[in-house]
């Protein structure tokens, strides 16, 4: 037996090690993307009608959580006069506790945001490793005409019958 049919039973056995790792990372990020969702769907925030998008709509996705930010930044400068959290010094200025529960709301929408990017990237990693999975395993398989290959040993071909 070639050493080339020596590596094939590893290369089956790596190819599917790798195809049950990608089928886990994609399921598992699936899962957290809709996790995610409804942990969010589940706090009943609404996107704020003056949004740059989504109006109305129930915060379950990225982009809505995206969108949500923005009116809240918005209402915030506009309480603020275009002033940040950090550029209130003044504890004594009556929008400072409004601004600081803004930027609050704002970092924990944005959280879910990048948690919904985590999760698709360990989607398309899983993807990934699902194609290379396949092709390990694709590689490993014994051509269709083993018996007659050329360089294949006598024991391999089929044996002669008199007739």
């Amino acid at each position: 037996m070639s050493a080339r049919a020596h590596r094939r039973p590893v290369a089956r056995l790596l190819g599917t090690l790798v195809l049950a790792l990608g089928a886990l990372l994609a399921v598992s990020g699936v899962a957290t993307w809709i996790g995610i969702g409804a942990s969010l769907a589940q706090e009943e925030i609404h996107v704020s009608e003056d949004a740059p998008a989504f109006a109305g709509q129930l915060v379950d996705t990225p982009w809505e959580a995206w969108a949500q930010t923005e009116a809240i930044k918005g209402h915030a400068f506009a309480e603020s006069g275009g002033r940040t959290y950090a550029e209130f010094l003044d504890r004594d200025d009556p929008a400072r506790p409004m601004v600081q529960t803004a930027a609050f709301l704002r970092a924990s929408l944005m959280t879910s945001v990048t948690a919904f990017g985590v999760a698709l990237l360990v989607v398309g990693v899983g993807t990934g490793f699902l194609l290379v999975g396949g092709a390990l395993r694709s590689l490993a398989a014994p051509p269709a005409d083993a018996g007659t290959a050329p360089g294949a040993s006598d024991d391999a071909r089929p044996a002669a019958v008199p007739a």
